[in-house]
């Protein structure tokens, strides 16, 4: 409930939902999250009850693999991985670039199993009297190997300097309201908007000018009087524009079948990339199960229903290839190494944090987006309706960010990064190893209560 009680403030707000249904909404949320927690609780008990491991080692093992699990589960929801509360220390995060966000959060609950050790060990040595305190000792020496190396390992990352391509870029964040944003008698205001501010920030000649998520408040390629005024007003900035916008790519009975998209218009205002959300928020653009949960509508009104993409596509520019990540894709470690497994030097990410008002949200939103970029070595381009806006470097040094509820212009100047690391190469390949060790050491559990059972 501390890191998801924000969740409320959508449904209420934006939902239609009432303030006390909205929280039981989450409350029920936070109890099926819980089950991860319970099921670490049980299994690191029955563990370290049978086995002679330290906690130092069973804690980390059993957590990232019930963290990475749920990543994926019923479409997955990697919020609040405890790897993220580190996401300032650069020189424990390097290491993302080769375990994935699971190894800092290895790493953080091998500390404190390393201080559970303490407590349980005169318990430990009471209930089994042959128990080899040196393998805790053993234990404590690999771990501080393992957090001087990977200081160090953080070091050397930081101090390296890899020459790409440079560029400016701008972001635009047009702090518009979540409530008004395609009411018809507001479109022109939020369009102007932006122009204004593109117009303002083109006379410093930015490579490209980034807009957030559904930025234009039309059907853009289907509502021909807005497209064509955005493409003659983009013909004059000489340069490229990308922004989110809502498209029309069919229709089904009376219901139309939209998309979640980015496009992507070069100096001569001509489309050279679009691309399709992938991974639609659950309840937000659709809800799964809809033949069983008829009753609920999607967060996200409109005139048809969200269909998702299937292509992991990059734009290919004079000043570098990149990906956009559309929202909450970024919050995804596996799905954004895909985007990059054939190369690419920086990572867009457009949003509309909006939904999630004066919270925290935002901001654990934000945080999250550091570990793309140490993960894949991409900086990040992040553009957020009402923030927070920001450039992050392929370290995941935050460069410059907004505040939130500013209509502003953000620059920076980026250096592409086309580094393919190892994260990126071979994916979570540090979490399949412990959920092999996760089910040897249960089924030597097993086996072994099975045959004291028979004795």
């Amino acid at each position: 409930m501390g890191t998801l009680y924000w969740i409320y403030h959508s449904i209420n707000n934006y939902g239609g939902i009432s303030l006390a249904v909205s929280f039981i909404i989450v409350i029920l949320l936070c109890l099926y999250l819980s089950l991860y927690t319970g099921l670490f609780a049980f299994l690191f008990s029955v563990t370290i009850k049978r086995t002679k491991l330290p906690a130092l080692f069973i804690a980390p093992l059993f957590w990232v693999v019930l963290e990475f699990l749920r990543s994926y589960l019923f479409t997955g929801f990697p919020w609040s991985s405890i790897g993220y509360s580190q996401y300032k220390f650069l020189s424990v995060i390097q290491i993302a670039d080769i375990t994935g966000i699971y190894g800092i959060s290895f790493l953080v609950v091998a500390v404190n199993g390393a201080l559970a050790d303490i407590f349980l060990i005169k318990n430990r040595l009471k209930d089994m009297p042959l128990f080899p305190l040196s393998q805790t000792v053993i234990g404590y020496i690999v771990l501080s190997l393992f957090i001087i190396s990977t200081i160090i390992y953080g070091q050397i990352k930081l101090g390296e300097e890899k020459p790409g391509r440079l560029f400016k870029a701008s972001i635009i964040q047009g702090n518009i309201e979540q409530d008004k944003k395609w009411e018809s008698y507001y479109q022109n205001a939020v369009t102007q908007t932006y122009r204004k501010l593109s117009l303002e920030t083109s006379f410093h000649s930015p490579a490209i000018i980034v807009w957030p998520e559904t930025a234009v408040p039309f059907f853009f390629g289907t509502n021909s009087e807005y497209t064509k005024e955005l493409v003659d007003f983009q013909r004059q900035l000489n340069t490229y524009l990308l922004f989110g916008s809502v498209l029309i790519k069919g229709k089904t009975g009376e219901r139309y079948l939209l998309s979640n998209s980015a496009v992507l218009l070069d100096t001569d205002g001509k489309i050279v990339y679009s691309y399709d959300k992938i991974h639609l928020v659950p309840f937000g653009e659709y809800v799964p199960l809809h033949k069983f949960l008829f009753f609920i509508n999607k967060l996200v009104a409109g005139i048809g229903d969200y269909i998702h993409g299937s292509q992991y596509l990059k734009a290919d520019t004079p000043f570098g290839d990149f990906a956009t990540l559309i929202c909450y894709e970024v919050i995804f470690p596996g799905l954004v190494r895909k985007f990059f497994s054939n190369g690419g030097e920086f990572i867009l990410n457009i949003t509309n944090d909006a939904w999630f008002g004066n919270t925290t949200g935002p901001y654990q939103h934000f945080s999250m987006a550091v570990f793309r970029a140490v993960e894949n070595r991409k900086p990040l381009i992040r553009a957020a309706n009402t923030g927070i806006s920001g450039f992050i470097d392929s370290k995941g040094r935050i460069i410059s960010r907004t505040n939130l509820f500013q209509k502003t212009i953000l620059s920076g100047d980026v250096a592409g990064d086309s580094t393919m690391t190892f994260y990126t190469k071979f994916g979570d390949l540090f979490s399949y190893i412990w959920i092999v060790f996760s089910v040897v050491i249960l089924t030597n559990l097993i086996w072994q209560g099975q045959k004291g059972f028979r004795g």
